[in-house]
């Protein structure tokens, strides 16, 4: 499908304006909604056109900018040093319950959208993985995908560093699809096991997959980027997508 010009509106949450962009398919219809989160970098050029690859699948997408409490509007990171230490100290300085009121608000939003059947799903690499997590915890989404969500087995989101997230695994009500990179030092093997065991013991109802790649292959720049196994999680995506949200 081809898609319309990017959108980009304000959404009010309990910590100031978050300016979010949403794609959409052009033809008319009404389509799943998907709560998009990117890496801590915000919304860069990988992450547009990864969400602009499941908008033009069928999905109306809104990718908010995460640390909109903390950086101006249109902030985009570089992917790198500097741009790493800035995301990652942000990372631990917004409250987990900040994250989640974000959450919160652009499912309403996406809910409300004329263009959505009220159909919600979440996706995202790194901490926008994690934060996909912290998405699949409201009831009304059904499905969520997270790429190496990191800091999910260390429980070491947002201020403190010490959130919730696999104590809570038990109220996850829609399905998860969980992809991991086997050669990716932020989510290693003992950390997946711990995500595995916790997810089985709380009776969530999930699929994994771990392939063999680096952190981040996903992103469409830089040496980690494998263009095939990225081609073949994100078809494995949509198919998750359709399969429970337009069913």
């Amino acid at each position: 499908m081809t898609l319309r010009e990017p959108e980009l509106v304000e959404l009010d949450t309990p910590t100031g304006p978050m300016r979010t962009m949403v794609l959409r398919p052009a033809a008319a219809g009404r389509y799943p909604g998907l709560l998009f989160h990117s890496e801590i970098f915000q919304i860069t050029g990988p992450i547009h056109r990864t969400a602009a690859f499941l908008a033009g699948h069928g999905f109306v997408v809104a990718l908010p900018e995460i640390y909109h409490e903390y950086l101006p509007g249109g902030t985009v990171l570089a992917y790198d040093q500097a741009g790493s230490d800035v995301g990652n100290r942000l990372k631990t300085e917004k409250p987990v319950a900040a994250y989640d009121a974000d959450n919160r608000v652009v499912l309403d939003f996406l809910k409300q959208h004329e263009a959505c059947t009220g159909r919600l799903g979440s996706f995202g690499p790194c901490i926008g993985g994690h934060l996909t997590y912290r998405a699949a915890l409201q009831p009304d989404v059904g499905a969520a995908t997270c790429f190496y969500p990191t800091d999910l087995h260390k429980r070491s989101l947002g201020a403190g560093m010490n959130d919730d997230s696999l104590a809570r695994a038990a109220e996850i009500r829609g399905e998860l699809m969980l992809v991991f990179g086997r050669q990716d030092p932020h989510v290693p093997a003992e950390g997946r096991e711990l995500i595995y065991k916790t997810l089985t013991a709380a009776g969530v109802n999930f699929t994994w997959h771990e392939v063999n790649a680096a952190h981040a292959f996903l992103r469409d720049e830089g040496l980690r980027y494998d263009a095939e196994l990225a081609r073949q999680m994100l078809g494995m995506t949509v198919d998750f997508f359709r399969r429970v949200l337009t069913a």
